[in-house]
């Protein structure tokens, strides 16, 4: 433990800013709940600062990498980029969330203790330099969202959602050991520079490769792609709405990180067998998520099935394994989070006890009450099915482009076809607003800060729709 304590310099620490910073405030937040009970709002400013200034500190570490901590971290660059789109979906679900719980009448400072832990997780996720760094990340991130997906505790459903995922995420979990078990053991390290030097003569090495296919499982139900998906619409069904939109990008984009630093950078599949099993499950999930989301009339299981899709067409990047893909991911997923987040947002805003107003119906005629709200959804609607000029279109377009450059035409031509599929029921939720009477209408006045996250994450899906090249270079 010396020798560790002592190996850290303060280089390490300054490097490492945005991280130590989303430390100290979670702690920082933990203390200021156990001053007392009934602090909620006090422990919401301070997650929420604490978040913006992580954010803030993340665009000054977006230049070359910089491995920290004894080589076990990498601060800046990838990671840099990654935490920014980690700590986006973090602070729109905070602001989003306040008026959600107190609505719900679960307005607790635990919630914002959990959100800042996860996303110190993902950040660790994104920045691992050692399977054993990738291991803890992961760790940190899940059990966070094993409690916040059952933060309801007095309602059945949101116990349900929260035990299937401890338990299927304690299976998933085991793959990931023993994946890398196996590449320890064939490769004698954990550190992923040193496995990526010996990848060449490792990869002929048939336990090397299970151990590689082990990490795909575990990856994969991270992503609730197919066929490791099960588990993913009933919780987050269950879940507290605004805590399912922040599995589906923080979390997500936290394993697609990792997926892009293990499989992309480390281990170079492009051509291989484990690219080709990556482009099946790629397939696999825009079948199944799309033709899936088709039958359903529950708005949280419809963006569930939709991001088991979505997971589908960014695994074409990781099967194409270039340098397109890459790019491609790291667009899609700031604006899928962009997206995802808003969307959840409006569901969370129209949601009432007792899991009512969640169905397609309840949102007929919302445009005549809501207009602005109707025009926000629209946005995302809009963007989710990849319609121009929208950021959702060129998301698709980055990674089916790399499918093709890596002669996989086969599975952007599938990619496209399924996203026509997803037309459907994106434009259904626009027509119920805008061309059927109801009565759609909110309990009580929507929430200033909920207002301004949905306008600046709408916002944002239109200026990477119309400039890309903000964030392709």
């Amino acid at each position: 433990m010396i020798s560790v304590a002592m190996g850290i310099t303060f280089s390490d620490i300054t490097s490492s800013a945005p991280l130590v910073s989303l430390v100290l405030f979670s702690l920082l937040t933990l203390f200021v709940e156990s001053l007392g009970k009934d602090k909620p709002v006090l422990s919401y400013w301070v997650s929420l600062l604490g978040v913006a200034v992580s954010l803030v500190l993340s665009f000054g570490h977006l230049g070359t990498g910089t491995p920290v901590f004894g080589g076990m971290l990498l601060q800046g660059g990838f990671a840099g980029y990654c935490n920014i789109v980690f700590l986006t979906s973090a602070l729109l679900t905070i602001l989003l969330s306040r008026g959600y719980l107190e609505r719900m009448e679960s307005h607790r400072g635990e919630f914002y203790i959990l959100i800042l832990f996860s996303t110190t997780g993902m950040m660790l996720m994104a920045g691992a330099l050692n399977l054993i760094t990738v291991f803890l990340g992961i760790e940190l991130m899940s059990v966070s969202l094993y409690v916040l997906a059952g933060f309801m505790r007095k309602k059945v459903r949101s116990n349900e959602s929260a035990l299937k995922y401890f338990l299927l995420g304690a299976f998933a979990t085991g793959f990931l050991l023993y994946g890398i078990a196996l590449i320890y053991g064939t490769s004698g390290t954990t550190d992923l520079v040193a496995i990526r030097r010996l990848f060449p003569q490792l990869s002929h090495n048939p336990i090397f490769l299970v151990g590689c296919g082990m990490l795909v499982v575990a990856f994969s139900f991270k992503i609730a792609a197919v066929p490791f998906h099960m588990w993913a619409p009933d919780v987050y069904e269950g879940a507290p709405t605004t805590v399912s939109g922040f599995m589906s990008t923080g979390a997500k984009a936290a394993a697609f990180a990792t997926f892009l630093l293990v499989f992309v950078r480390v281990f170079d599949i492009a051509g291989s067998s484990l690219s080709q099993v990556i482009a099946v499950i790629a397939a696999a999930s825009m079948i199944v998520g799309n033709i899936t989301a088709v039958a359903q009339n529950n708005i949280k299981r419809m963006l569930e099935y939709s991001s088991i899709a979505h997971a589908g067409y960014m695994l074409s990047g990781i099967a194409a394994a270039n340098v397109e893909g890459e790019t491609g991911i790291l667009f899609y997923l700031l604006a899928y989070t962009f997206v995802n987040v808003g969307a959840f947002g409006i569901v969370s805003m129209m949601e009432r006890q007792d899991d009512k107003n969640l169905s397609f119906d309840d949102y007929a005629g919302l445009s005549a009450r809501r207009p602005m709200l109707a025009l926000l959804m629209s946005i995302f609607m809009f963007s989710l099915a990849g319609i121009p000029p929208f950021a959702g279109f060129f998301g698709k377009y980055y990674v089916f482009l790399a499918a093709v450059k890596a002669n996989m035409t086969w599975l952007a031509i599938l990619g496209v076809l399924t996203s026509l599929v997803s037309v459907y029921y994106y434009l259904r939720l626009v027509v119920l607003m805008y061309f059927r009477e109801g009565d759609a209408d909110l309990e009580k006045p929507a929430p200033l800060e909920s207002m301004i996250a949905l306008a600046v994450a709408a916002a944002f899906i239109v200026v990477l729709g119309l400039y890309p090249s903000l964030m392709v270079v």
